[in-house]
């Protein structure tokens, strides 16, 4: 087996581990990481041998150094870090001899990613985003189903509600999470890749509305070619379903489909993994497959919400504003 060398960046974050864990499990090394953080125990259970850095410029010399020796080559630079750095990052990456492997969202703004396409070019390297709920069974089953439907109604329209909300405490937003500049709000955050999932599967844009935008939560609605999507993003527990927080959650994903809900809730542990096989057979997903997403959460960032007017999500009446 071809073993190929990686580098982490952003390696104390809450993602990083299923990062480590990919490389791992696709029988690969982990050679260095870096993150400002030093409080990484974590590394022990991986790659306890990698060498680790708190400062970028040293990380930078090692890289350098590593890439002029060609069995130390590292091939793959992942990037786990704040969403507002993966730019810089990710050129760094490529400028650096590397594959990109970086963590959703790709970028906060579309025009972001044509600069990218040109240093790809330049470079001759790829850039790989995350986008695990194409690779999740259940959402693959439901692009099948929808497909066939369509070849026999072309033009047929479904009704969809998402509905996500995912606890966070105060900490996420005194954190860079909470800075809208940093992290691109809510929808960027916690969002994106089900915005990628349903304009995938349903087609693209026509119509993007906001209903509601607080600093805890986000609500619209998202017209697709094939698709009319009542969506709400929430970090905030109050609202949560009673019958949720019994059980002791503090998560609930929801996807309806014509009234039907879309059991997805299990199959995320090893998405991760499956993403870094794909990759390393040449079958990531790119720049052009990261485009529609980031500019449908792009445009809700500095859309002013109308309130609610319309067809909005039922949650979006549990938001004061």
């Amino acid at each position: 087996m071809n073993i190929k060398n990686f580098a982490l960046l952003g390696a104390s974050g809450y993602i990083a581990p299923r990062h480590m864990q990919a490389i791992k499990e696709t029988g690969n090394d982990l050679i260095a990481a870096l993150d400002p953080y030093d409080g990484i125990g974590i590394m022990d259970s991986n790659f306890p041998q990698a060498s680790f850095f708190t400062e970028f410029e040293r990380f930078d010399r090692f890289v350098d150094k590593w890439h002029r020796e060609e069995e130390k080559r590292i091939s793959y630079m992942s990037i786990a870090t704040p969403n507002y750095l993966h730019d810089a990052h990710i050129r760094f990456a490529l400028k650096s001899g590397c594959d990109a492997i970086c963590e959703k969202p790709l970028v906060l703004n579309p025009h972001n990613l044509d600069q990218l396409k040109v240093i790809e070019n330049e470079t001759g390297k790829k850039i790989n985003t995350i986008l695990q709920l194409r690779l999740h069974p259940s959402i693959i089953a439901l692009k099948e189903k929808v497909s066939k439907e369509l070849e026999n109604n072309p033009n047929k329209i479904y009704n969809i509600d998402l509905t996500y909300l995912t606890s966070r405490g105060k900490w996420y937003f005194v954190s860079w999470k909470g800075d809208e500049a940093k992290s691109g709000g809510i929808a960027s955050n916690i969002g994106v890749h089900f915005y990628d999932m349903l304009s995938w599967i349903f087609g693209e844009v026509k119509e993007n509305i906001v209903h509601i935008k607080t600093p805890d939560a986000n609500s619209g609605i998202l017209a697709l070619k094939n698709a009319n999507v009542r969506w709400f993003l929430s970090v905030n527990y109050d609202y949560i379903p009673q019958e949720i927080k019994a059980q002791g959650q503090t998560t609930f994903r929801s996807i309806t489909v014509d009234g039907d809900e879309i059991e997805f809730s299990g199959g995320f542990k090893d998405l991760h993994t499956t993403s870094y096989e794909e990759i390393l057979k040449g079958n990531g997903f790119g720049l052009d497959d990261a485009y529609g997403s980031i500019d449908i959460v792009s445009q809700i960032r500095v859309m002013q919400p109308i309130g609610l007017k319309g067809e909005f999500h039922p949650y979006a009446k549990k938001v004061m504003v």
